[in-house]
C-alpha cells in the first residue's frame, strides 16, 4: 500500500473543488461560480487496491478584507505543510498576475509540485503555450498538466502524476471513506451551495449556515439549520416574498441531501441576522472557522 497527502491550492474559482470531485467521482466540495465558495480545508480520500491518497481541497487564496478571509488564506497555506505533493491549480483564462507570483513564492521549496492549468478549453494554443512557459520559468521542477476539470479532461493525468509521489505507508482512513468531514458539515455546505446558486448577486458572500440539530431516524432524517446573514436587508432577500426563496432553497437542498442520506428528508431552515459576523472571533469559532 502506498499513501500520502496532496494539497490542492490556487486562487478563487480556479477549479480546485471541481478537480477534487472529478478525481473522487463524488461531490465532496461544493461548487459555484462565486469566489471563495470553499471556506474550509476539506479532505477527500481516493482509495484503490494500491493507493490511498488524501487530497486536501483548500480555500482560494485572495486578498483578505476581513477576519474570515485571513483565516481562509492561512488555512490554505497551512495545508501545504507536511504534504507529499502540491497541485497548484491555475485558471488558464486569466492573465498571470502579482497574486500568482505571491502564491508561487509561498510554496514550500521541498515539496513536489504539479501545475494544473485548468479551463484549457477556454483559450487558444498560443495562449496555452505562453502560460506553460511562464510556469516552467517560475517553477522549473514542476510537472505541468493541461486540463478541463469541468469536462473531465486531464483528470486521469493528475492521478497518474500524483501516484509516483506517494510512498509506502498506512491506510490513513478506513476503506470507502470519502471525506474527513461529518454529516453536519456536509449539510451546512449543501445549504450554502443552494443559497449561492439561487441568490447569485442578490446577497453578498457574507452568509453562513449553522446546523442546529440532526435526528437520523429509521424512517427519515430531521434537520434544523440556521442561515446567518450580515444585515436585516439580506434576511428579507433570503426569505423572499411570502417565503418563496427559502422554500426553494430548502427544496433544492433536500433533493441533494436525500441522495446523501438515502432517506426521506425533513429540513427546517431559519434566518438569523448577526451583524459583522465575518469579523467576530466568537461567531467564527462557533461556525468552525478557527
Amino acid at each position: 500500500m502506498k499513501s500520502g497527502f496532496v494539497a490542492i491550492i490556487g486562487k478563487p474559482n480556479a477549479g480546485k473543488s471541481t478537480i477534487l470531485n472529478s478525481i473522487l467521482e463524488r461531490d465532496v466540495s461544493i461548487v459555484t461560480d462565486k469566489a471563495q465558495t470553499t471556506r474550509n480545508a476539506i479532505r477527500g480520500i481516493y482509495d484503490d487496491d494500491e493507493y490511498q491518497i488524501v487530497f486536501v481541497d483548500t480555500p482560494g487564496i485572495h486578498k483578505a478584507r476581513h477576519s474570515l478571509g485571513k483565516i481562509m488564506n492561512q488555512d490554505a497555506f497551512d495545508s501545504t505543510k507536511g504534504v507529499d505533493a502540491i497541485i497548484l491549480v491555475v485558471d488558464a483564462s486569466l492573465k498571470f498576475s502579482e497574486a500568482d507570483e505571491f502564491i508561487i513564492r509561498s510554496l514550500p521549496k521541498d515539496v513536489a509540485t504539479i501545475v494544473a492549468i485548468n479551463k484549457i478549453d477556454l483559450i487558444k494554443l498560443p495562449q496555452a503555450e505562453a502560460i506553460k512557459q511562464t510556469y516552467k520559468n517560475n517553477i522549473p521542477d514542476a510537472k505541468i498538466i493541461e486540463l478541463s476539470a469541468k469536462n473531465g479532461f486531464g483528470i486521469e493525468d493528475i492521478l497518474n502524476a500524483v501516484k509516483p509521489l506517494m510512498s509506502e505507508g498506512p491506510r490513513y482512513y478506513p476503506k470507502d471513506t470519502i471525506s474527513d468531514k461529518d454529516s453536519s458539515f456536509y449539510v451546512s455546505e449543501v445549504v450554502r451551495e443552494k443559497l449561492l446558486l439561487l441568490l447569485r448577486e442578490e446577497v453578498p458572500h457574507e452568509l453562513a449556515v449553522r446546523v442546529d440539530e440532526i435526528k437520523n431516524k429509521k424512517e427519515a432524517v430531521y434537520i434544523r439549520a440556521t442561515i446567518i446573514v450580515d444585515k436585516d436587508s439580506h434576511k428579507g432577500i433570503v426569505i423572499g416574498k411570502n417565503g418563496s426563496k427559502i422554500k426553494e432553497i430548502g427544496k433544492r437542498a433536500r433533493k441533494t441531501l436525500e441522495k446523501y442520506f438515502n432517506k426521506n428528508m425533513f429540513l427546517e431552515l431559519f434566518v438569523s441576522v448577526k451583524e459583522d459576523w465575518i469579523n467576530n472571533p466568537r461567531i467564527l469559532k462557533e461556525l468552525g472557522y478557527k
